[in-house]
């Protein structure tokens, strides 16, 4: 992938804030288009409402789209989100199109055959829906980058492929033209003490991500930068190292829903289909990371969180 890219970001902003965070980073990095965003899992419209907060303290009229609330499968494995709370403090929107998810991304997407990056943060249910309304979508990206899975030295299931496990199977399924998983062996390297990060939320962008955190932060000692990592290979892609090979999803219920296995090229095989990453930099991500959030322009908000 070359630097420059525009990007579709499909994200289930509200319970872990490192979605939040990456959409901070999204917005602040110089070299990303954000075309739009796609919200996805328990209730998408308030998931929504929470990314366009971060578009307004931007500054930006981002397109921000609910997508499905539950999976393809099953009952639902994720609840509500909780950073919600945040919205009476901050300016957002209040009424996006119901239903329109999906056919945004295809139609963007067919806009910009080759030129699109997805990047999934979230379960797959939009990105596995949207693979099936338009089967030629997978071969228009120019990639698809997630956060999920668990390759080979932490144990799983990964929270976004345990939420629909079906719908990830399908994806992993389908040929892209780059199809990278930034999974929680590398992530889960990626750390910050919850009160250093904190202290770097001054910039107008990240201080409602300071608000939203308050509730996650309660419960743990530390910020893990999931989300941010993916979305910084796409224009930094040396922050990982990769390897090829093919990725499994389990889908049996139970405890090991949404296990994945991975299996390494060999030599002389046919291309292999998916790309995951098995080493990271943390220092240089997090140098990256704040460098690009901390140079964007100190635009104030269009309102401070109440006292």
């Amino acid at each position: 992938m070359q630097n420059q890219s525009l990007v579709l970001l499909d994200t289930d902003i509200g319970n872990d804030i490192d979605d939040a965070v990456c959409l901070a980073y999204l917005l602040a990095q110089p070299r990303c288009d954000l075309l739009g965003i796609t919200t996805v899992s328990a209730e998408p419209a308030v998931r929504a409402a929470l990314a366009s907060v971060l578009c307004r303290a931007a500054g930006r009229d981002v397109p921000v789209l609910p997508g499905a609330a539950d999976p393809l499968v099953g009952p639902p494995v994720q609840g509500p989100p909780p950073q919600a709370a945040t919205l009476a403090r901050w300016d957002h929107e209040t009424s996006f199109p119901a239903g329109a998810a999906v056919e945004f991304l295809r139609r963007t997407i067919r806009a910009h055959p080759g030129e699109v990056t997805l990047l999934a943060i979230g379960p797959l249910t939009n990105v596995a829906l949207l693979f099936a309304v338009d089967p030629e979508i997978p071969s228009l990206l120019r990639g698809l980058v997630m956060m999920g899975g668990a390759f080979s030295t932490v144990p799983g299931p990964e929270w976004n492929i345990h939420c629909d496990p079906d719908a990830a199977a399908r994806v992993y399924a389908t040929p892209v033209p780059v199809h990278r998983s930034i999974g929680l062996d590398v992530t889960t390297r990626v750390r910050m003490n919850a009160d250093a990060f904190l202290a770097r939320c001054g910039n107008p962008l990240l201080k409602p991500v300071a608000d939203m955190a308050a509730s996650w932060i309660a419960e743990r000692p530390d910020v893990t930068f999931h989300d941010p990592l993916a979305a910084a290979t796409i224009f930094e892609p040396s922050l990982c190292t990769y390897a090829a090979g093919a990725v499994t999803v389990v889908r049996d219920p139970g405890p090991a829903s949404g296990v994945t296995t991975w299996r390494p090229g060999a030599d002389g095989a046919v291309r292999s289909p998916h790309e995951v990453a098995v080493d990271v930099r943390p220092d240089a991500f997090l140098d990256h990371y704040f460098a690009v959030v901390d140079a964007y322009p100190s635009t104030p908000s269009r309102r401070s969180p109440l006292e």
